[in-house]
Order: C-alpha cells, then structure tokens, then sequence
C-alpha cells in the first residue's frame, strides 16, 4: 500500500526512458502509403491527406496555396455551402493547408461518422472544380488581408528575412504583393490541381480510436487514385550580399521587428541534433539566455526566442523579437553579447540539466495522444528520416557535453555570418 504520509520521490525528466509508440504501415492497392496510430481513449480520429502539392511545385506565385485553399469550395455536383454544411452536419472539422513541399486535407471526426465522410473527402481530391465566383472572393479577401498586414512591423521583418536568406525565387523566400493575386487564373489553378492532387504523391497519416475495417474503406475510397510518384523539386539558395538592413515601414512607428538569422543545414547534418539543444539554452524556452538578459534584465522586450526553422531542403536559426525602436540596436548587442559567452565559457551542469529536463519534459507532453504521436511520425517520414532519428533525439539531449555546444558555439555564433533585419 502507497505510504501517503511519504512525499513521492522526484525524478528528472532527463531520467525518462521515452518510447514512440510505433505506427503501422498499411500500403494501398495503388501504392499509396497510410500510416496508422490506433490509440486513445474516445471514438475520435484524424486523418491527414498530405499531397506533394506545395510552394515547390507551382508555376507561378500563389498557384499552390490558392488550389489549395478553395479544394472544399465547390465540386461539380454540390456548392461550398454544400460541402461545407456536410461536414458540419457529421460535427466534424475540415481543414486544408499548404506549406513549402506539401498541401494538406485534414479530417477530424467521430470515429463512428468517418465512412459517412470519406466519399465527401475523395469528392475534393476528384472533383474540386475551384468556381470563378469562389475565386473572385478569395482573391478580394486575401489582398484585403494583405493591405492590413503589410502595415504590420512583424510581418514585413518575417517576409524579408526569408527573401535574404534563400533569395526572392526560392519556395522558401518568395513572398506575395497585390498584383500577384490579380494575375492568378482559374486554368492555372485546375491545372495544378489535376497534376499534384488527382494524378499526383499522396501520403495518407491517420491516429485515434480507428476502426476496424480501416484498411477496406481507404482501399474503397482513395486505392483508385493515380498516385503518380513525385520527384521533390530542389531549388539552391541565393543568399542576399548584403548582412545588414534597416527597414522603415512606418514613420510613426513606436517598435521595431528585430530578426537575426543565418543558414542551418537541415536535418540530416551530424550537428543538427546537438545545435538543436544549444539553441534551447540560448533562446528556445522561457529560461533561456535571450529571456534572462533581454526580457528579464535589461527589459528591453516582453519576449525573445530562437529556433531551428522546419524546413525539408535547408534550414536557418532564427532570432526573432519586437522591442522599443530606441533599444532594437542595445537589443541586437546583447543578442551577440549571449553568442560571445557561448562560445568563450563552457556552460555549468545545473544549467544544462535544466535544459535537458526541459526538453525531455516537452517531449514527453508530445506524445500525449494519438495526435500528437502521429504528428512526430508525420516529421520523420516526411523529412525521409528513420524511426531511430526519435532515440538519437533524446539520447543527445542526455548526453551532449558543455564542451561540445561551446564547439558548436564556436562554429555557428559569429556574429559576422548572421543577416540583420530591423523593420520599424
């Protein structure tokens, strides 16, 4: 019997032996590859249909997220509210998106309701006829949206900063202007539609409560499809010449967007893994050194973080923050000033266990659901990772030494390789 009169011992989360709970591959008569999580308490499920269908693979600026977004407004047989109110009726949630590699369809459901669902699914993938009218409201909503952003600090430093270091023709640094939604025709979008979503890639990833003809019914449904085999299309960065740009967006502006990144290699390079537990203890959690010095400290800003960018092909580590326009440069300074100490001084173990448990605890709050277990199998696939990618994750957490992230410091930290964006 538990001895309640005894507090429970407390044990790091460093201490955690975590296991990813494996996924089962299932492999459609066409070829298409589903992988599976049947977990979790309640009769609900999410299902992801994710196309190669993205920034990478479009003709012209805007073609990939506006196919994407008007899939559920209108096939030939029913209209947007249609299709719309089918889903709603059924209490489920449809939702699309359209990234740099892919274009998703996302379902959550009842479980009881999906085979109810899924011909409404296949209807979009088949027969999604994008209307001229569904358009024309697409295009005056989104240049409205985009006259209201384009006012906003913030989101000029985040399309810049992205153009300066992949280059203005790169999926990862192109950005959208007004006159781009005015040349967007409806035959473009039907044509990359008909190439990357009826004919094209297609992974399906599904988690929760499934049920047990699973298999029969996305054979039904979606074995038929072409599933022609994509190549990713990679494009080389054009890194911009120039290091440092100040950018006035407005006049009366009182604060200034601050970003400061460089290129990172992606996933796949030896160091990415252990960068990843530097940046965590430079700028990646609410402890940090960036939230100690800027926030804490000197109180220059309501918050600072780093990160890796989630990118497939290339990767950067970001700096990004708002501050007073009169500090954004005393900001800048102390960001360097925090690179100059890693690099110089070996980090003390209490600080490093501390980003060990932090890191080891958000991976542990991850897999927490069949959802969220998914969404780590839906990064390894996609990034053409292998499931041991998981394990070398966390055993670099535990085992990653002060001496290493200072050579780390010392490799990636310079100040003079870092791109420097203020927008006011």
């Amino acid at each position: 019997m538990t001895d309640r009169k005894q507090s429970p011992a407390i044990v790091d989360a460093v201490n955690f032996k975590l296991h990813l709970k494996p996924c089962q591959k299932i492999v459609l008569k066409n070829g298409v590859e589903v992988y599976a999580v049947d977990a979790g308490a309640e009769e609900v499920m999410s299902l992801e249909w994710v196309f190669f269908a993205g920034n990478c693979f479009e003709e012209k600026n805007l073609i990939a997220a506006t196919t994407n977004f008007l899939l559920r407004n209108g096939t030939s047989s029913k209209t947007a509210f249609q299709v719309n109110e089918h889903f709603e009726y059924y209490g489920s949630y449809l939702n699309r998106a359209c990234y740099n590699e892919t274009a998703t369809i996302t379902l959550h459901c009842l479980t009881k309701h999906i085979e109810e669902l899924l011909p409404e699914v296949k209807e979009l993938i088949v027969d999604s006829v994008m209307p001229q009218d569904e358009l024309d409201i697409y295009k005056q909503n989104m240049k409205q949206r985009l006259k209201v952003n384009l006012k906003k600090s913030d989101f000029i430093a985040g399309r810049l900063i992205d153009s300066y270091l992949f280059g203005k023709d790169h999926p990862y640094g192109k950005y959208s202007n007004l006159e781009d939604f005015d040349d967007v025709q409806r035959e473009e979008l039907l044509a990359h539609y008909k190439k990357y979503y009826q004919q094209g890639k297609l992974i399906i990833f599904v988690a929760g409560k499934l049920p047990a003809n699973l298999e029969q019914l996305l054979n039904q449904h979606f074995g038929d499809l072409a599933g022609k085999k994509v190549e990713l299309i990679k494009t080389k960065p054009t890194h911009a010449s120039e290091k440092k740009y100040r950018v006035t967006n407005d006049t009366e502006g009182v604060q200034g967007s601050i970003r400061i990144a460089r290129p990172f290699p992606n996933r796949h390079h030896p160091d990415f893994l252990k960068t990843h537990v530097l940046n965590v203890l430079f700028g990646g959690y609410f402890g940090s050194r960036l939230m100690s010095n800027i926030r804490e400290d000197k109180g220059y800003t309501y918050g600072i973080h780093s990160f890796l960018q989630n990118h497939v092909q290339q990767s950067a580590l970001m700096i990004s923050t708002e501050a007073g326009k009169d500090v954004c440069e005393a900001t800048i300074a102390e960001v360097y000033k925090e690179m100059k100490d890693l690099r110089e001084n070996l980090v003390d173990e209490e600080e490093l266990l501390l980003v060990r448990n932090y890191m080891m605890g958000s991976i542990l709050g991850d897999l927490d659901g069949p959802f969220q277990i998914i969404a780590r199998w839906k990064n390894i696939i996609l990034n053409d990772l292998e499931e041991q990618y998981f394990y070398d994750s966390t055993n670099t957490i535990k085992t990653v030494s002060a001496e290493e992230l200072r050579q780390l410091a010392n490799k990636y930290y310079n100040p003079e390789e870092f791109y420097e964006l203020v927008v006011i």
